[in-house]
């Protein structure tokens, strides 16, 4: 009888949650930077030259790393992770940030890992009880909170940029569930850098008016900083390493640490836009936070093994 072999020992889970957490801090300082550089530029306008520079970037990173090119059967996947993550997310919470407040955009995010657990229990990569159904009852209860009741005409400004927050939220949760399978046959650069080519090239024929339309010498420094920013932190640095997380964690609990973004982007929005959380906001948090508390208390998934790095 031939010797059990050892069981391969468990990897830390601290770099994992380390950067989430950066990730979330990225994308909490892009709700005050993009509120900012949209007071002087169209989001659309925003929105297309995120892509635009950070496609070749991410393509550039993947090709000198990997060396691989996806197979015809992945590309319609990728495409689809394009539309969901890069596409409709980016376009519809430039959007929306334009009709609301940098602070509500943060609290509604955090309605995403309710949304993923949902769409999980939907397609049945993960079981749903009534602990979930609960939590994820209150955390849709505290973004109706922010949307406000008195907003539900329809016809208010900040209803519609809420609204359309929290669509971005369900478009991402729902890239977020299927991005992990195709983990498992692609390296994550490659799954980013592709998914960002289809969808950015979406962004590009959204935003194309805007972008024709747009005269760059009329851009001050402080716009170039904020672009500059917006490219480099919450766009290449954070969607790779949000990738690579998902690739060793789960979809869920990669969802699970939106939840810091409305603490860091509260605190950035007070001090640089003199924004404030409201009684209805601080409600609505707490709700989403008390939702999350049940969704999330679960035993872990078990991570991928990574073929690819």
């Amino acid at each position: 009888m031939s010797a059990p072999t050892s069981p391969t020992p468990p990897r830390s889970d601290l770099p994992v949650h380390l950067a989430l957490l950066g990730v979330q801090l990225s994308f909490g300082g892009f709700h005050v930077i993009g509120k900012a550089v949209i007071e002087e530029l169209a989001p659309l306008a925003l929105a297309g030259m995120r892509v635009a520079v950070a496609t070749p970037i991410l393509l550039l990173i993947a090709w000198r790393h990997d060396r691989c090119l996806p197979r015809r059967r992945d590309l319609p996947v990728l495409a689809g992770l394009g539309l969901l993550g890069v596409c409709l997310n980016q376009v519809l919470f430039i959007v929306g940030l334009q009709y609301t407040t940098a602070t509500n955009a943060a609290i509604l995010m955090s309605s995403i890992p309710v949304f993923a657990v949902a769409v999980a229990a939907v397609l049945r990569t993960e079981s749903i009880g009534k602990r979930r159904v609960a939590g994820i009852t209150l955390a849709v209860a505290g973004a109706l909170v922010v949307l406000g009741p008195g907003q539900l005409s329809g016809q208010n400004a900040a209803f519609l940029g809420n609204l359309l927050i929290l669509i971005n939220c369900l478009s991402y949760a729902v890239f977020l569930v299927l991005q992990r399978p195709i983990l498992e046959r692609l390296p994550w650069r490659t799954t980013i850098a592709w998914s960002f080519l289809f969808g950015g090239l979406a962004v590009l024929a959204v935003a194309a008016g805007d972008l024709r339309e747009l005269d760059l010498a009329t851009l001050d420094a402080d716009v170039w900083a904020g672009l500059a920013y917006i490219v480099i932190f919450p766009t290449v640095l954070s969607y790779s390493i949000n990738t690579w997380a998902v690739k060793r964690c789960s979809a869920s609990l990669a969802a699970t640490y939106t939840t810091a973004q409305p603490l860091f982007a509260a605190a950035l929005a007070g001090w640089f836009l003199g924004e404030s959380l409201g009684w209805r906001e601080g409600i609505g948090l707490a709700l989403i936070a008390s939702g999350l508390y049940w969704v999330s208390r679960r035993p872990g998934v078990r991570p991928m093994v990574p073929t690819h790095e």
